[in-house]
């Protein structure tokens, strides 16, 4: 996985993206308001990806009791299917990588139509292999996010991405962002990134806290705009317009869990949606952007690969890479399986001591 060391973070934040001019110059004010939320985005992700550099805890995984414990249910036709799953992971992964990174910004900032996705879909196909190995084959995307969310708050995950959200809407509870409260992400001019381990983790929260906000409306829309399914006031029988705190409580027991998972899916934007387009013409470090997609991507597939490859042996799961077409064997899968997955595996055979940097 590519490290981010002291030096390029520091280089990244002296880049400081859409700082204001100073006083007294001409400022192109409607490009600067218009690149606000694209920087916003931005600001959300590189926290995501400073966090897990920060806490490097991908090898606390193989001292984990649950991982310990860890078997999967692979038959033949399961492991065709898990096969085909790590495949497409794969290959979004792939894909996002090779985007080229060239002094062309126009190409950079229209890449961001296929790097999305990509990076959405890889984690998908590899949340969905994750499952496989465990017997549960479900494509249904809420589904996933469900039981993905229910594995997060179980410790499957490190720290690094074992973070969550929960409760109604003015009341949610963050949970395992510990310095996030002595920080608060204010509406900054600057929108600087952020540059210390507390700012990042004050930023993932108010990530949680915003992707939480769409679940609960779409949810409450979904409901609503059904005229089987809406709430009706028990007086006049007409469709409520506004919600109670204990309707607001069902509402959140619905949704479950917020985490990483739900987190990538924003980036699940549509290239026909006007949204995509505030990124597109937005003035944003795309590289960096990139860059902190591909580390985050790569530390949440190297998660679940290691407990795939617990699950099938290692053996077995060399086989399986061996299998690969010539662009992905001789690519990050194998150097992956050869840095990260066997020696994690080689570590938890060795009988180490657990520690407490688990996700709890």
């Amino acid at each position: 996985m590519t490290q981010i060391t002291n030096a390029s973070m520091h280089s990244m934040n002296a880049q400081t993206p859409l700082t204001p001019a100073p006083t007294g110059t001409v400022l192109p004010d409607e490009s600067w308001r218009k690149s606000i939320p694209a920087q916003v985005f931005l600001n959300h992700f590189f926290a995501m990806d400073y966090h897990i550099q920060h806490q490097n805890d991908l090898f606390d995984v193989a001292k984990f009791p649950v991982f310990q414990q860890f078997h999967g249910r692979a038959t033949d036709e399961s492991r065709r299917a898990l096969e085909k799953l790590l495949l497409n992971s794969w290959s979004a992964e792939y894909a996002l990588r090779i985007t080229p990174v060239v002094n062309d910004e126009q190409y950079l900032q229209s890449s961001l139509h296929w790097t999305f996705p990509q990076a959405y879909y890889s984690a998908l196909f590899s949340a969905r292999a994750f499952l496989a190995v465990q017997g549960v084959n479900v494509s249904n995307e809420e589904l996933i996010r469900k039981r993905i969310g229910n594995m997060v708050v179980r410790g499957y995950y490190p720290a690094s991405i074992g973070y969550y959200a929960l409760g109604p809407i003015n009341s949610y509870r963050i949970q395992r962002l510990p310095m996030a409260k002595r920080f608060t992400v204010a509406a900054k001019t600057d929108l600087l990134l952020p540059s210390r381990a507390g700012s990042a983790q004050a930023e993932l929260a108010q990530f949680l806290k915003t992707t939480r906000d769409q679940r609960v409306k779409t949810l409450r829309n979904a409901i609503q705009n059904n005229p089987k399914t809406a709430l009706r006031s028990p007086k006049t029988g007409e469709i409520l317009q506004k919600f109670s705190v204990e309707q607001y409580k069902q509402l959140a027991k619905q949704i479950g869990y917020t985490t990483y998972f739900d987190m990538l899916s924003r980036l699940r934007i549509s290239s026909t949606n006007r949204e995509i387009e505030r990124f597109v013409d937005s003035e944003i470090d795309v590289k960096l952007f990139h860059q902190s997609l591909v580390n985050i991507v790569s530390h949440v597939n190297s998660v679940h690969e290691v407990y795939i490859a617990k699950a099938l042996g290692i053996d077995a799961y060399r086989q399986l890479v061996a299998k690969l077409p010539s662009y992905l064997q001789e690519s990050f899968v194998r150097e992956r399986m050869n840095t990260v997955i066997a020696p994690m595996l080689d570590q938890h055979q060795g009988g180490h001591e657990p520690t407490l940097r688990m996700a709890a």
